[in-house]
């Protein structure tokens, strides 16, 4: 996973998909997604998944209405399509990012 810049972040609207996964540094739940998230960016080549600690986003999570972490959002066409909190298992996230892997 890569680390999004605020410049990127200002962006989204202009991609066709992006992958985002919000995170805080201390937050444990976070790095067991961080984990899962990164072993399924590897069993799907085409995914790119990038990620932001949310303490440097304020502005993004207001408009974005994140209300808590782990959290990973999908825009399609610089719409968000998909807002996920519960990162069940791997199988789960699996299969949810391989419907929208390109």
């Amino acid at each position: 996973m890569i680390e999004i810049t605020d410049e990127q972040l200002k962006t989204i609207e202009k991609e066709d998909q992006l992958f985002l996964y919000l995170y805080t540094p201390l937050c444990g739940t976070c790095q067991l997604a961080k984990k899962m998230l990164t072993i399924v960016e590897e069993a799907i080549p085409t995914l790119h998944i990038y990620m932001k600690d949310l303490n440097y986003a304020p502005t993004f999570a207001e408009k974005w209405e994140i209300g808590s972490v782990p959290c990973l959002l999908i825009f399609k066409h610089g719409k968000l399509v998909l807002k996920k909190y519960a990162f069940h298992s791997l199988e789960h996230i699996y299969e949810t990012l391989k419907e929208y892997a390109a």
